[in-house]
């Protein structure tokens, strides 16, 4: 079984690849659908995971299943939660978005957030640790999904 990891933008590709780099998933570099023949298991990631799957039709005999590993209701959850600033942010959530909260209080090596991929790379690149933390508290503390919805969480080892 390959994978074929569909990530919504480029800092949810980001994360994934910090988190390969490190070895701290469930499958390897090599498990990704690269010019392979065979059966193939879709991992989408992303916060919006309504909109419909466009597959190519030379995949569509060989895909088994697809799965959906959400980061609601954006991924910059996850700086919230690794600056322990969650409960100042569920204070305020109704009036602004984890964007905004973001780009307003979180600074890291005198960078404000800016919801560019070289700022998850810098905050999150040789921290692994808070970055596989961080994921794993963010489902402690968002419970549930959807039924049919996974957590990042789900994708460590």
């Amino acid at each position: 079984m390959k994978y074929l990891v569909m990530c919504e933008g480029p800092n949810e590709l980001e994360i994934i690849r910090i988190l390969l780099e490190h070895d701290k998933l469930i499958f390897t570099s090599d498990d990704l659908l690269n010019l392979y023949y065979g059966d193939v298991e879709v991992l989408r990631i992303g916060d919006k995971l309504s909109d419909e799957l466009k597959i190519p039709r030379e995949y569509k005999g060989k895909i088994k299943d697809i799965k959906k590993y959400c980061t609601k209701p954006e991924l910059e959850m996850l700086l919230i939660i690794s600056e322990n600033m969650d409960s100042k942010f569920e204070k305020i959530k109704s009036k602004t978005s984890p964007k905004m909260f973001s780009k307003e209080n979180i600074i890291y090596n005198q960078n404000r957030y800016n919801n560019s991929t070289a700022f998850y790379r810098d905050y999150y690149g040789s921290r692994i640790d808070l970055l596989v933390n961080t994921i794993k508290r963010y489902k402690q503390l968002k419970r549930k999904h959807q039924k049919d919805e996974y957590y990042l969480a789900d994708l460590l080892k």
